[in-house]
């Protein structure tokens, strides 16, 4: 009698093969990733404005990161502080 694989089987069986469900998850962290990681950057963009020395650039800097950090989400904040400790900036956000 020959035993036939159904997907449910063989993602029982073999736990190296993923779900799709598994694959939208891994997506789903990436985008978090991706997203914290692109708030961090903006921030040292910003932080480098203030070493400049033109007044009116440093002005301009500290108003974009403001507006930042007005923009941003809530819940990223915990990962935007991990990035620019990463990246060396001086900002930290409050959770």
């Amino acid at each position: 009698m020959r035993k036939y694989f159904t997907k449910k089987n063989i993602v029982g069986q073999f736990p190296l093969v993923k779900s799709k469900a598994d694959g939208s998850e891994l997506k789903k962290r990436l985008r978090q990733w991706q997203h914290s990681r692109s708030w961090a950057r903006l921030i040292c963009e910003a932080e480098k404005m203030w070493s400049l020395e033109s007044r009116e650039l440093k002005r301009l800097g500290a108003m974009e990161l403001i507006q930042l950090q007005n923009e941003m989400p809530f819940n990223v904040r915990r990962r935007v502080n991990f990035w620019l400790i990463k990246y060396s900036g001086s900002t930290r956000l409050e959770d």
